[in-house]
């Protein structure tokens, strides 16, 4: 390790100890263990039903204050106790304020470091802090069971013991800045199926087992989940609500219903304790979408506006050219079950009763007292963000979540490789900081440098050349294809009626000539393409919703739209993972169009930001995309090294979007020194691994990830990452994807998703079924070696395990390694009770100078030597187990029987 990295460790960790283990950054303290419940109690007696209602509903806030959140309760004014605003992450925040972009969660996942996982904790609560959110809506505790589930990119990976360790080391960081934690989706929402089935050990062991780390950390809260879960819903399910969760796990929050989550008033009585969103407004999306239960008023007339599944798409990101038609989640799958149940019903017939209100509210309270808030230890106030102190975990997270993958003396980069080295890719040139849009910060671009320039700086006195292969910001539309009524330009006719012509579309910041805030302003005329083929149009916007028609034909929209609870605002990276290089919003759309002329109308409205609006149409003609691809393989041929970046933003399932593929192969063909960084947050097929000299994978980064990126590159940070996920050769090697069990897939078998793998998820699977992977869980490479020795096992005080390894570097740099327990399966198999061929009970990352060595001490906890008995309804201590500690599922070098 060099020394500006320890001493960039120290700093960063002492910022992180200060703010977590004695007070937040504003004076919050670690939220109290338990709440007064005299107080709470005293509080409750003095409400009426009305008052109750408002702590378990959601509502709309003043416009003249709201932020863009995702959720907002009203509390009880009359009694000073105060409302909640609830923001969506992980990570991070989105609120009508942009927000810095953390690493994203698989790559916290990938750091096996709980350090990292508080301190990204530290920066959400303290991000939180400074919006004025007060409940996190994070973090994402489900577990990558199916790759192809549309969300399973944010989860930790498919593991449930790092899955629960590392959501919980997050808790305590956000919750010690004095923001409460919802931890979701509570359970088995791990498929795009929403109708799962799963044996209750499977469920106890495996999905339900984070979140009661969770529990344990002191999570204020639960989201429940969208799906069915053995037949019931979710957020009605007695089983998993009030059995497991309050009862067998003894939760003590309140359970919140993911957004459109309840389908019956009556789901009050089976554990839910609050319905979100609510209330919506009249023009919001959601309106005729989501259904409003918990509301004691005479019920609405029902919404005039119809649903429009594009807009509501749209919100996580619409398709783009690269990706497959369709990719993206469903909206059209979603349940809209209504039982036409309402509250005001419930309560005069008695299938809800008020003290059941009353309960549910308590929870509520409760945790409104625990963290202060009837005290006003909240902050409704938006204020600057620490943006230095949060950067800095930002940019440590990214280099520790670097995994290497491949490394044939390629890495770090030498003399030889910075005189002659060659980027590709538009990975390169800018940050894939967050990947997909979404519920999370959307990041600040005046911040994200890029591996090109962070090179630049790091190595000076390189020569480093680029090519973008990929052009996403595009050209403008040359005023020669614009016309309207036989003349040149477009008719541009704006809210007060006024008409004039514009040459081209192209209004921003960076031509000077940006539009005034709030406008509404429509372009029409006709588009004249000089030859047929597929053109790639860009809707660029920012400060301003925009809207593309070709032929009459709705071709793209902008994400962000007034009431969808996701920040409200038009953010640059809404809805193309990468914004343009000058920090637009970029709707990118493929289009094939004969040659001649085609009516074309453009749409700008302005957002909430009161920001000016900017607007362009950007083009690449087909000449365009095949003359940069040439020109990509030529400074390949040209260079001594190429470092071709690729990325993706989820579509499609195990694959590069795009023709990423064609380009490494063809780099590689003309490059023997060819190096792959990979912006990806799941696993995907890799062609061309053996053609390549080295890989390695840096997640989606956050906003300081071209700096780490960089450091990596040149040997500045080890690379010590480790895969939270099995890396297969191919996607049919996945159990949720095996043909041979239809039943697990998320299409299933007669509408039911089964998970009839049990609780050989992940590298489990792999184990029992003898599979080989291309990467196994918990694999990563160095640029330094280690040697194990001395292993020792001990029974614990509280009834588990210690486990000891020495630990040594054997290589001529510093590094970290990262050693892991598993267990095998107890020798003696019991009748009805499924056993992994072996778990993972226990990690730790240790920092390792040249030739040094370090005693490692591990603690495996009590309930990794239990398993759930389905006969006993009770956790049961196994048989011996053999202890295994090595880098990874499939290199374990030291055993012990205990």
């Amino acid at each position: 390790m060099s020394l500006r990295k320890s001493k960039y460790l120290a700093v960063v960790f002492c910022l992180g100890a200060l703010s977590v283990f004695s007070v937040g950054s504003w004076g919050q303290a670690v939220p109290a263990e338990h709440a007064d419940e005299a107080r709470v109690d005293r509080l409750l007696k003095q409400m009426t039903l009305e008052e109750k209602m408002d702590l378990i509903r959601g509502g709309l806030e003043d416009p003249s204050v709201y932020q863009g959140q995702a959720g907002y309760l009203p509390g009880v004014p009359r009694l000073h106790v105060p409302s909640l605003r609830m923001a969506d992450g992980p990570p991070g925040l989105l609120t009508r304020v942009p927000g810095q972009a953390e690493t994203a969660t698989m790559g916290v996942a990938a750091t096996f470091s709980t350090k990292d996982a508080e301190a990204n904790g530290v920066v959400i609560g303290r991000e939180a802090r400074s919006l004025g959110i007060d409940v996190v809506l994070q973090p994402f505790v489900n577990i990558d069971r199916d790759i192809t589930f549309a969300r399973a990119y944010n989860t930790f990976g498919e593991d449930p013991f790092l899955t629960g360790v590392m959501g919980a080391a997050e808790i305590r960081g956000a919750q010690g800045q004095g923001v409460m934690a919802q931890t979701k989706h509570y359970v088995g929402y791990d498929s795009n199926s929403y109708n799962v089935f799963i044996d209750q050990q499977t469920l106890h062991e495996v999905y339900a087992a984070p979140f009661a780390e969770a529990i344990k950390a002191g999570t204020s809260s639960v989201m429940c989940s969208y799906n069915r879960i053995n037949g019931p819903f979710a957020c009605g399910n007695s089983d998993t609500l009030k059995t497991i969760l309050k009862d067998e796990m003894g939760f003590k929050g309140f359970v919140t219903s993911d957004w459109g989550g309840v389908h019956s008033v009556l789901f009050l009585n089976e554990g839910l304790d609050m319905e979100m969103p609510g209330a919506a407004e009249a023009d919001s999306p959601f309106k005729a979408f989501i259904n409003n239960y918990f509301v004691t008023a005479p019920p609405e007339p029902p919404s005039n506006k119809p649903v429009d599944m594009d807009e509501l798409t749209g919100i996580l990101g619409g398709p783009i050219p690269e990706e497959p038609q369709g990719a993206g989640m469903d909206m059209g799958a979603f349940p809209r079950d209504n039982d036409k149940t309402t509250m005001r019903e419930a309560l005069k017939n008695g299938t809800v009763t008020e003290a059941t209100i009353t309960a549910a509210a308590r929870r509520v309270l409760y945790e409104i007292d625990r963290f202060g808030y009837l005290d006003g230890k909240q902050k409704h106030g938006v204020t600057p963000q620490a943006i230095e102190e949060n950067a800095a975990v930002i940019r440590k997270t990214a280099e520790d979540a670097a995994v290497l993958l491949k490394n044939e003396h390629a890495l770090p980069l030498k003399n030889d490789d910075l005189q002659s080295l060659a980027l590709i890719g538009p990975g390169a040139l800018q940050i894939a900081a967050i990947g997909t849009f979404g519920e999370r910060s959307p990041g600040l671009t005046d911040r994200q440098i890029g591996p090109l320039d962070a090179l630049k700086k790091g190595a000076p006195s390189a020569n480093i050349s680029f090519a973008v292969d990929d052009d996403m910001t595009g050209v403008p539309v040359p005023a020669s294809a614009f016309s309207h009524d036989g003349t040149p330009g477009l008719l541009r006719t704006e809210s007060s009626a006024r008409e004039t012509v514009d040459a081209q579309l192209d209004f921003t910041h960076s031509n000077g000539k940006s539009l005034p805030a709030d406008g509404t302003v429509t372009w029409k005329g006709t588009l004249t393409v000089p030859s047929e083929g597929e053109y790639w149009l860009y809707l660029q916007a920012l400060g301003a919703r925009g809207r593309l028609l070709i032929d009459g034909k709705r071709i793209g929209q902008t994400g962000a739209a007034k009431g969808t609870v996701h920040g409200d605002i038009q953010y640059a990276t809404q809805d193309n993972g990468f914004p343009t290089v000058d920090g637009l919003d970029n709707v990118r759309r493929a289009v094939r169009l004969t040659a001649g002329p085609h009516s074309i109308t453009v749409m700008a409205s302005g957002d909430t930001s009161k920001a000016p609006e900017q607007i362009r149409l950007n083009w690449m003609t087909p000449e365009q995309r095949e003359s940069n691809h040439k020109a990509a393989i030529d400074a390949a041929k040209k260079a001594h090294t190429a470092v071709v970046f690729v990325w993706t933003r989820g579509k499609p399932d195990f694959a590069l979007p795009g023709e990423q593929d064609r380009l490494v192969d063809e780099v590689a063909a003309v490059n023997p020194n060819t190096i792959v960084v990979m912006n990806v947050s799941q696993p995907v097929a890799m062609p061309w691994l053996g053609k390549v000299k080295g890989v390695v994978q840096m997640w989606w980064t956050g906003d300081e990830g071209g700096w780490a990126t960089a450091d990596v590159l040149l040997g500045k940070v080890n690379p010590a990452g480790r895969l939270p996920f099995t890396w297969a050769k191919q996607l049919t090697d996945y159990a949720a994807n095996d043909p041979a069990h239809p039943e697990r897939s998320a299409k299933g078998v007669d509408g039911k998703t089964t998970y009839s793998e049990g609780v050989d998820v992940g590298y489990r699977w792999f184990d029992k079924e003898k599979i080989e992977p291309l990467f196994p869980f918990g694999f990563g490479l160095s640029y330094t070696t280690f040697e194990y020795s001395d292993l020792k096992v001990a029974k614990a005080s509280d009834h588990g395990l210690d486990v000891s390894v020495r630990v040594k570097n054997t290589g001529s740099v510093a590094g970290d390694e990262v050693p892991q327990v598993y267990l095998d399966a107890p020798a003696k198999q019991l009748q009805g009770v499924q056993f992994a061929p072996k778990t993972l009970a226990a990690f730790d990352r240790v920092t390792l100078a040249a030739g040094e060595s370090k005693d490692v001490k591990m603690h495996v906890s009590p309930r990794a030597l239990e398993y759930w008995s389905v006969a006993e309804k009770k956790w049961v201590r196994s048989d011996a187990r053999r202890v295994r500690v090595g880098s990874s599922s499939r290199d374990l070098k030291l055993t012990a029987e205990k």
